[in-house]
């Protein structure tokens, strides 16, 4: 094998489909806030001066679904006319109607569980699933995808405490970097920012601040060289931007939301879904998996995927890959995943936490690798055990 070349890209929140996302997600946040058992299956559409929010929920909250829309738009920073979009005049359409009585079948239909005195919920739809981990940085996420994240990141808080006064919510990061043929990573190769910005600011303006106030406040100098070449709103303007700009749906940069193409990405996107649909609730548990299996050092790399059927608990198939990074047998740690985690719908919304509101938060820089937001998904107490059950597994304790 060459060395190759690895792109990743991100998006600040004021990106239309990130916006979209958003809203979508705080729809499903403020029904969960009231009522954990709430179904909701939401998607949305931005369009200059025009919201529009679709979908199907079932609760026994009760929601002002256009109040949620244009809070979450303020919050944003989309609050003056002049940016072609604001929450206060945009014209917001809404299409709400009850889940489907066949798929709320498929989830409600369900058994006692005599021995856990629980009950067993189906998945509420079918498909594949993935989790990704690797340890090329501390969140055990891919490099490529954590140093976007980190460039727009930087730029809407450059935007919100005014550091850079003239910026304006749009925007997007892109790194490529150069990997060994080992697959370890060398250097950049390239670095792009496209930040919207007000009318009267120059080119040079805002390339050199930028760079020196976003780019080299995040990216380590150790991956830069002379062969790093950076590119700053490299088509000269980005006055006009935001939904004033650009249409926006829900769930159109899945590889933002998860590992920036480095890892697989299952059937279905996440935002605007309650965790019974398995589209994101197994894709929260099995980077859940990932990263404790790389964080325990029994893997350099991990992808664990999962695949359901409507209406049954528990996957259909559950793989883990390790790419020939494993430190123990491959089939000590498959069985070591299936002795450590159970991927039934039900125990996944318990172990997870995930009838509690907390999904807005995910909606905008990723959904993984999110340290400081205390998601369950994120945390790292199945190391010690995983380690305990390799030297056991090892010493032939547990079987696969």
């Amino acid at each position: 094998m060459n060395e190759y070349l690895v792109t990743s890209e991100s998006v600040t929140e004021g990106h239309p489909d990130k916006i979209c996302d958003q809203i979508s997600d705080g729809i499903l946040d403020a029904h969960l806030a009231d009522d954990p058992e709430s179904r909701v299956a939401v998607e949305t559409m931005i369009s200059p001066n025009t919201i529009m929010i679709a979908g199907e929920i079932t609760s026994r909250s009760k929601v002002d679904v256009s109040g949620v829309a244009r809070e979450i738009v303020k919050n944003i920073g989309y609050t003056k006319p002049c940016t072609g979009f604001d929450f206060h005049n945009c014209m917001i359409l809404t299409n709400i109607t009850a889940q489907s009585p066949d798929i709320a079948q498929g989830v409600d239909h369900s058994e006692a569980d005599g021995s856990q005195g629980k009950k067993v919920f189906g998945a509420g739809d079918q498909g594949m699933m993935y989790g990704y981990a690797c340890d090329e940085t501390d969140n055990c996420m891919p490099l490529t995808i954590d140093l976007a994240h980190r460039l727009v990141m930087r730029l809407a808080q450059a935007r919100k405490d005014k550091t850079i006064p003239w910026l304006y919510p749009d925007g997007k990061s892109q790194v490529t970097m150069k990997y060994s043929a080992q697959g370890e990573p060398l250097y950049l190769t390239g670095i792009i920012i496209s930040a919207q910005h007000d009318a009267d600011v120059s080119n040079e303006t805002i390339y050199n601040t930028i760079l020196h106030k976003v780019i080299y406040r995040e990216v380590d100098p150790k991956w830069m060289n002379g062969n790093t070449r950076i590119y700053i709103n490299q088509t000269g303007r980005f006055v006009i931007g935001g939904p004033a700009a650009d249409v926006g749906l829900t769930g159109r940069k899945i590889m933002v939301d998860t590992y920036g193409g480095v890892g697989k990405h299952g059937g279905g996107a996440f935002s605007g879904k309650d965790p019974t649909k398995v589209d994101r609730s197994a894709a929260y548990m099995a980077r859940y998996a990932a990263k404790n299996i790389v964080a325990a050092k029994l893997a350099k790399k991990c992808e664990v995927s999962l695949a359901y059927a409507i209406g049954i608990a528990d996957p259909v198939a559950v793989t883990v890959n390790t790419f020939g990074t494993e430190q123990i047998k491959k089939e000590c740690i498959d069985a070591i995943v299936r002795d450590t985690f159970s991927f039934s719908v039900a125990d996944i919304l318990e172990q997870l936490q995930l009838r509690k509101p907390q999904f807005l938060k995910t909606a905008a820089y990723g959904h993984f690798g999110r340290e400081d937001q205390n998601f369950q998904w994120e945390k790292l107490d199945k190391v010690q055990i995983l380690q305990e059950k390799a030297i056991r597994s090892v010493a032939g304790l547990i079987r696969s």
